[in-house]
């Protein structure tokens, strides 16, 4: 888990339950989105970042996500509205990398530089080999494995949420989970070298 986001806190826009109404005569209140919101906004920014690799674009592609799921016809049950959340995030992010891409200063990363930490233990060693191995797997590599592992969501799930057919989904997670072996592997070779 990003440290960054354990101190996160999920700001919500005041809203009064009347203007969250929603295609169909459907409507969440206020309570009941930010219920839905709270236990929704951490597992959904994660898997943005992980994506991703950026924290900031991340945050703007959350808020984007609720506002577009506020503004469409909501699913009945709260599997089906996480579903549709993760899949509106998953549109999102296809959406950017279609866009040609401009990088200004601001929009470089700012990785802070920590001094290293004398007791440092394997399971700590583990997650930075890990860590960073995911960012050398394409994006949807990254998104299968992320909600397959993370969130622990079903060969039919994922389908649903990336758009893929669901007979495919096992031979690429196959795929993903081998690729992403290699890089940890050649990261720990790299992390016993000293490089």
């Amino acid at each position: 888990m990003d440290t960054w986001f354990a101190t996160w806190e999920c700001s919500l826009p005041q809203v009064s339950s009347t203007e969250v109404t929603l295609p169909g005569d459907l409507s969440m209140d206020h309570d009941a989105f930010t219920a839905f919101y709270e236990r929704t906004a951490r597992p959904l920014w994660a898997y943005l970042a992980r994506v991703l690799g950026n924290h900031a674009l991340a945050d703007d592609l959350l808020q984007e996500c609720y506002l577009r799921f506020l503004s469409a016809r909501i699913p009945e049950d709260e599997l089906a509205c996480r579903r549709y959340l993760f899949r509106i995030g998953t549109n999102l992010m296809r959406d950017h990398w279609r866009r040609p891409s401009h990088t200004a200063l601001e929009d470089l990363p700012q990785e802070p530089v920590a001094p290293p930490d004398p007791i440092r233990t394997e399971a700590l060693d583990a997650q930075q080999v890990l860590a960073s191995a995911f960012p050398s797997l394409r994006p949807r590599e990254r998104q299968l494995l992320w909600l397959a592992y993370a969130e622990g969501a079903s060969h039919r799930e994922i389908a649903q949420i990336m758009g893929l057919r669901e007979t495919s989904i096992r031979l690429l997670l196959f795929r993903a989970r081998h690729k992403l072996a290699r890089a940890v592997r050649r990261q720990a070779a790299k992390a016993r070298r000293g490089l």
